[in-house]
């Protein structure tokens, strides 16, 4: 059967219009014992994309991006397939699978539109460029050795998803702003004492990396949003625009708490633009796609400063004297004028693994806002998220 596959993927996968896919899913629907060798083909495409860079999260988000949600299934059955057969994962990999779309079944709704849809996902695979890895790709040498740290779900993390998914479902903003600023403060404090752990026991850890999706629409703003919230708890963020994603360096307790309050912040900032839209509609005026575009700038922009303001804080009391009173939690206290130098250094750790990682960047000077009445509503959306004010300079 293999003639059969390759005369169906070399008109399929080399070319660029329908013509091509057609031709290959009707070899492809004539021959149904080429059926197990053309999937062990879409695994080996899925392989490719790890040594390339790309992760199981990223292969999803790109393949919803440019198919749809079906080619989204047909990936994750070959995903699912392809990573069965490791002994062990690399970190993060477990979560991301758990969270694949439901595999498509075979040969649904029936072959010819099954095999073309396949065709159609192999090609994307096929052209996927390289990216910077965030970790080691399964089953290398590198993923052998590597050995993730071990920081698992802390009561401290437990605690802040527990705040933040508070905020999201409270109805009452002046609630959501208590909650969300002690889930800040928990994470700025939280950092502090992995920072001082770190250092009284002159841990070798390192800086690690994570990506994050940030999609259309609206994707300038929020991936202002996530810079800001990087900025803030002692990560850098470059935005990949054209992949759709944002690649987040940091020590790996702060990747988690840059994921999870960027999440949250997301969801409070989309209710409460929904809330601002439906209030001014009623009044008779029709909101815009520049309404939107303006509410979620000034909601990012504004939040910056005061997520800053927040850490900056809590920072200066733990400097002055150790845990704050008053950010339960805190459990590591550092002699007073001893916590800077540690924090320091961990933020030069993470700039050195930035510039390696991307040693070429470029600034993007992003389009203003012109609703005015968004802008006033995210910067009280934000104001009211208790966390603001910060340029909108990212790295791209």
């Amino acid at each position: 059967m293999e003639p059969v596959i390759d005369q169906a993927f070399a008109a399929a996968l080399y070319a660029h219009d329908d013509t091509g896919l057609d031709t290959g899913a009707s070899l492809l629907a004539a021959a149904p014992t080429a059926d197990d060798e053309a999937h062990a083909r879409g695994e080996e495409f899925v392989r490719r994309a790890w040594a390339r860079g790309w992760q199981p999260a990223d292969v999803i988000r790109i393949v919803r991006r440019e198919l749809d949600e079906s080619g989204a299934a047909l990936a994750a059955a070959l995903i699912a397939t392809e990573t069965a057969r490791y002994p062990h994962l690399p970190p993060r990999w477990a979560d991301q699978l758990a969270a694949l779309p439901a595999p498509a079944p075979r040969n649904r709704p029936d072959r010819f539109s099954y095999a073309s849809a396949l065709l159609g996902l192999y090609r994307l695979l096929l052209g996927l460029p390289s990216i910077e890895p965030v970790g080691p790709a399964p089953g290398t040498a590198a993923d052998r050795l590597y050995q993730p740290p071990a920081h698992g779900e802390s009561r401290m993390l437990t605690r802040i998803r527990a705040l933040l998914a508070k905020a999201e479902g409270t109805g009452f903003p002046e609630e959501a702003e208590a909650l969300t600023t002690k889930a800040q403060e928990l994470m700025a404090r939280h950092s502090i004492d992995e920072a001082l752990i770190a250092a009284r026991t002159h841990s070798d850890e390192t800086p690690g990396a994570c990506r994050v999706g940030v999609d259309a629409p609206y994707e300038t703003a929020k991936a202002i949003l996530l810079d800001a919230v990087a900025t803030a708890n002692r990560c850098q963020a470059v935005w990949n625009s054209e992949l759709g994603f944002t690649t987040v360096v940091g020590f790996e307790p702060d990747l988690e708490a840059v994921e999870l309050l960027f999440t949250s912040l997301l969801v409070q900032g989309t209710s409460a633009m929904t809330k601002a839209e439906a209030g001014q509609r009623a009044g008779g005026r029709k909101r815009t796609k520049a309404f939107r575009q303006s509410f979620l700038m000034a909601y990012a922009q504004r939040l910056g400063g005061r997520l800053a303001s927040d850490t900056a804080r809590v920072t200066a009391a733990a400097d002055a004297g150790g845990a704050a009173d008053d950010i339960p939690g805190a459990t590591e206290h550092a002699a007073p004028g001893s916590l800077l130098p540690v924090l320091a250094a961990r933020d030069v750790a993470v700039t050195d693994t930035a510039e390696r990682m991307f040693p070429k960047t470029t600034t993007t000077r992003v389009r203003g806002a012109t609703d005015l009445d968004g802008w006033t509503h995210g910067t009280a959306a934000a104001d009211r998220a208790r966390l603001g004010r910060g340029g909108p300079g990212i790295d791209r």
